[in-house]
């Protein structure tokens, strides 16, 4: 007996041994890197590997690094350091966990927070899909190692094979246009498998991995290359980030850190190997119709959130709610979580030197934790801008989520907001007759009569259309109704923001699908005949429409009157609408018929802008204009005359 029990001593010594002398396996650490500098010093590394959770200690001699803490997540997979580098300088730094040695890199910070500049109302923004505007040179046919897909272009909901050295090839466009700042919809890692149904996520909204480009776009290096060769052209670079929700195939929906890390998780316990990712639903064996699940999906309903009376229920779908199943909604109120997120908006903007992010669906997060991380960075970057997602068509609604806005109980520290009211009171005016009251122009004037509710209303983005939205001109060409669209949105006390391809008359809309509004941009594909980028390969019609409108943006550019300028509106007369823009001295005169008739313009009515001038430039046609006594003005016609 005696006998037994030593040899059983023995060799539960010999395992005690072994499992002390045994390496962890670390697959893999968030962030990649860091930088040393920053206002906030402490930096939160999320290290993933099997069991690193037990791991005894983490230790590191590297001078000026302090280990604060370690958090032990519920998962044995995951473990965070909590690290201080006040004093640190930049170098590699040798990290120990137990018996396994990482190297980290500290990095030097290219320039301080307060130097990097963000978009303001002097940019036009140009946003577009990556997917679907141009193919660089060696683009791989296939990536080994992601998730099934395939590139199709005759299939609007699939991948077309559009990446980041296809967009920096055309660098050159952007400046022929005008426009100031590209806003790319994200590029991030999105590795889901395409559906049975013909159904990718091409657009970059369900992120699998927030600190990789999505290889079919190219690399992290790539990204950093066509932000600084953009920059040395004079164009600002958007991020396009969402903190609401990730992909679900990303790890963290496998494996969760915390048992609430995600909205709504105990959904995933019902996942089955045939779970469809657009539904989330799975039919049982015998055919029957499935029992009711805990998935929750949110009502798409944003007014709950600053609603005084809302009731818990509709708050909670609102915001706890999943966008859609195949993306898994993030818990901003978890605290390690949000540490993630706002880390990782900093590592961009360090590493690539973006100039902006555009947060996706902004107020379906908690707006509390959403706050916090706009106050880190504006404390950080106080010259940068964010501009969030806030789709209602109420003035009031878009003015609360505004930085220093009254009415608002909470500061959301969110320098600029989406003008959705904007676009939908332009895109029902598009079809009606401006009459004495209501329709037409009388739309957006009623509009801007609100603009007394935002803090700044030239930090608020206007826009006519999107990736989300029908093209302005539907499926026709009424390129009437685009100028005069286009006229008042690069006039107005804006920041304006265009999107891919209206300068040469794409169109499309969204009765069957979102890629029909999301066509790829005609000569960026190997054997596309049909080339928009060349004044060559561009169609008459595509060519006037271009000349218009990069005329319009090389005049906006630097021109203090838009950038700078006091506005007044007029109500519209006669079916006329005009809006002034004066600044020392000068003025800027949008005139817009919005009307099929012909209609007078009767100048007495607009004295005050007009003062004793008698000449006037229409800055689209160069044509002279006697401000001295009325004129005609065509059907639909748009002028912007500047004196």
């Amino acid at each position: 007996m005696k006998r037994i029990l030593l040899v059983t001593a023995i060799l539960m010594a010999n395992v005690l041994t072994m499992s002390a002398a045994k390496k962890q396996v670390i697959d893999r650490i968030e962030p990649t890197d860091w930088y040393v500098g920053l206002k906030n010093p402490q930096v939160q590394l999320m290290v993933y590997g099997k069991g690193i959770r037990d791991v005894a200690s983490v230790t590191t001699d590297y001078p000026g690094v302090v280990i604060d803490s370690l958090v032990r997540l519920d998962s044995p997979n995951y473990l965070l350091v909590y690290m201080n580098l006040r004093d640190a300088q930049p170098g590699t730094m040798t990290l120990n966990f137990g018996k396994t040695k990482v190297q980290y890199q500290l990095k030097q910070r290219e320039m301080s927070g307060d130097k990097r500049m963000g978009f303001t109302n002097a940019d036009v923004l140009y946003m577009l899909m990556p997917d679907r505007f141009a193919q660089g040179a060696n683009h791989p046919t296939k990536i080994k190692g992601m998730r099934n897909y395939v590139e199709d272009r005759t299939k609007p909901s699939l991948r077309h094979g559009g990446d980041l050295n296809g967009i920096r090839e055309h660098l050159d466009y952007f400046k022929e246009l005008g426009v100031t700042a590209l806003w790319f919809t994200p590029v991030l890692e999105n590795d889901s498998p395409d559906t049975k149904n013909d159904f990718a996520t091409y657009h970059g909204y369900a992120t699998t991995n927030y600190y990789k480009v999505d290889p079919r776009f190219g690399s992290n290096e790539d990204y950093k290359r066509l932000c600084d060769e953009a920059h040395q052209k004079g164009l600002k670079i958007v991020m396009d980030m969402i903190f609401n929700h990730s992909g679900f195939e990303h790890p963290w929906t496998k494996d969760m850190p915390t048992k609430d890390w995600l909205n709504t998780p105990e959904w995933l316990n019902e996942q089955q190997s045939g779970r469809d990712p657009m539904t989330g639903f799975t039919a049982n064996a015998d055919g029957s119709e499935p029992a009711k699940s805990a998935y929750l999906q949110t009502s798409y309903k944003l007014t709950p959130v600053v609603d005084p009376y809302a009731s818990e229920v509709d708050l909670k779908e609102t915001v706890e709610g999943w966008f859609v199943p195949s993306m898994p909604d993030l818990n901003q109120h978890n605290p390690h979580l949000m540490r993630y997120l706002i880390q990782n908006s900093i590592w961009w903007i360090e590493t690539v030197g973006i100039d902006g992010i555009r947060m996706d669906t902004y107020p379906y997060a908690y707006a509390d934790a959403m706050a916090q991380w706009m106050k880190e960075l504006d404390d950080e970057y106080p010259n940068f801008n964010t501009v969030g997602e806030t789709w209602v068509t109420e003035p009031a609604y878009t003015a609360a989520w505004q930085k220093d806005s009254k009415l608002s109980e909470k500061n959301s520290y969110l320098k600029t907001v989406m003008d959705f009211s904007f676009f939908d009171k332009l895109t029902q005016a598009r079809f009606e007759e401006t009459d004495g009251w209501w329709k037409g122009f009388n739309r957006i004037y009623n509009s801007f009569v609100y603009d007394y509710l935002y803090p700044n209303p030239s930090s608020v983005m206007a826009f006519i259309e999107n990736h989300d939205t029908d093209r302005y001109l539907g499926n026709g060409k009424d390129t009437l109704a685009l100028k005069q669209a286009l006229a008042l949105l690069l006039t107005v006390n804006r920041i304006p923001q265009l999107y891919y391809g209206t300068e040469v008359l794409m169109n499309g809309t969204k009765e069957k699908t979102d890629g029909n509004v999301r066509k790829d941009f005609p000569g960026g594909f190997p054997g596309d005949t049909h080339n928009c980028f060349t004044k060559e390969g561009r169609t008459q019609s595509e060519q006037a429409m271009f000349t218009w409108l990069s005329r319009l943006l090389h005049w906006r550019q630097g021109n203090d009157v838009i950038i700078k300028g006091k506005q007044i509106q007029f109500t519209p007369f006669n079916g006329i609408y005009v809006i002034a823009r004066q600044y020392q001295g000068k003025t800027a005169l949008t005139i817009l018929n919005g009307t099929s008739k012909p209609a007078t313009l009767e100048v007495e009515r607009y004295a005050e802008v007009i003062g004793k001038t008698s000449k006037a430039k229409d800055i689209l046609t160069n044509r002279y204009y006697d401000l001295s006594k009325n004129f005609d003005l065509k059907p639909r016609q748009s002028l912007i005359l500047e004196f």
